[in-house]
């Protein structure tokens, strides 16, 4: 079809980005089921990824006021946030409980070893999270914290255990040159970075639908040495994740390290979604949506990330399928209580810490030692 048809108009969808995965993947037929497969190894009695969620007066895992690592932006109790029942939520899968988070477990299996998220902010979401779940079960453990750019860590010195948080939203590379930021979709030189940790979380797709040059992050996109101020975005998205996907089979041995693609976390900023009236997004909720099922399909870049991961030849990535559970918690983001609140922002993308991010790190702890 000719060079992308000249990276395509963005009104192609559908069928087309099912025609273009076709085509990234070298020909070999795809099958993208509602509920991806790639996750379903990771526990024998069920599907963890699918489930409900239930109260429970233990929660939360830990208290947000006493975790000196927590972003102002997730911070929704000190933000003035004032009820309280989201933090009481606990993921439910169908068929099976999850194995309770032992932080010393968790330290001492991974004692010596490096764990790195890669991503944007929801990543960051999740890192942060897992910090303040660590600390909190062993404060007596010591701990080193620096924060750079685009890596911070967190070390427990008394397990030799690194905890880092590498920003790469796009995960492919973004250049400067004459012509500004490019957004390069075959370029991915700042793996480098990545190699030699012991467990990889990676994540990218909320700033792939990010439009404008104040709220994008790149002024072009370049693809096989050709540039265009833009093109199809399930398209690109779908160009540097196959980028993403070589170089892991390329570089990554699954025996030696465990990497996690962590999936769509789910936005709330349109209530016909779940059924809602209110016109304030997410604003004002504070229940999840009830059961197990959510009204609204699939996001169609979780089905591109479904895609390409069906088509990698290596066993080498498990999908850490959060879509379906996030999609439930309407009531599990900052909205008003964030740091911008002053200014009237309503965040209904990121997730109140404590809160949601804590059930992807138990399921990421129990897809690493449940087996």
């Amino acid at each position: 079809m000719g060079f992308l048809q000249d990276f395509l108009p963005s009104s192609y969808h559908g069928s087309m980005i099912l025609l273009f995965l076709f085509f990234i993947n070298g020909g070999a037929s795809l099958e993208i089921s509602p509920q991806s497969s790639t996750g379903r190894d990771q526990a024998a009695s069920c599907n963890i990824f699918q489930g409900s969620w239930v109260l429970d007066d233990s929660y939360p895992l830990y208290d947000s006021s006493q975790c000196s690592f927590l972003d102002p932006e997730f911070d929704c109790l000190k933000n003035g946030r004032p009820d309280h029942m989201y933090l009481k939520q606990r993921w439910q899968p169908l068929g099976c409980d999850l194995p309770k988070f032992d932080a010393t477990k968790f330290l001492s299996q991974l004692r010596g070893k490096k764990m790195m998220f890669v991503g944007d902010s929801l990543g960051r979401n999740q890192w942060t999270s897992l910090m303040c779940m660590l600390t909190a079960a062993v404060p007596s453990s010591r701990t080193r914290f620096v924060k750079g750019q685009p890596m911070s860590s967190l070390t427990f010195l008394d397990y030799g255990f690194s905890l880092m948080f590498y920003k790469a939203p796009y995960l492919v590379d973004i250049k400067l040159d004459s012509n500004g930021r490019v957004l390069k979709l075959d370029s991915i030189q700042q793996a480098q970075c990545w190699k030699d940790i012991d467990v990889l979380v990676f994540n990218s797709g909320h700033w792939w639908q990010h439009i404008g040059p104040q709220q994008q992050g790149w002024d072009y996109i370049e693809v096989g040495g050709r540039m265009s101020r833009d093109m199809n975005r399930s398209l690109a998205y779908a160009t540097g994740l196959k980028t993403w996907a070589n170089w892991i089979e390329t570089n990554i041995d699954p025996a030696m390290t465990k990497v996690f693609f962590q999936g769509f976390p789910a936005t709330h900023f349109n209530p016909s979604e779940w059924n809602g009236t209110s016109k304030k997004a997410c604003a004002g909720e504070t229940q999840p949506v009830e059961g197990s099922t959510y009204p609204a399909g699939r996001p169609p870049l979780q089905l591109v990330v479904d895609g390409v991961l069906a088509g990698m030849t290596k066993p080498a990535v498990s999908l850490l399928d959060i879509t379906a559970l996030t999609q439930l918690r309407k009531d599990g983001h900052p909205s008003v209580y964030n740091e911008d609140r002053n200014a009237g922002a309503v965040d209904c993308s990121h997730y109140c810490l404590a809160g949601v991010p804590d059930a992807w790190n138990q399921l990421v702890y129990a897809s690493l030692f449940s087996s």
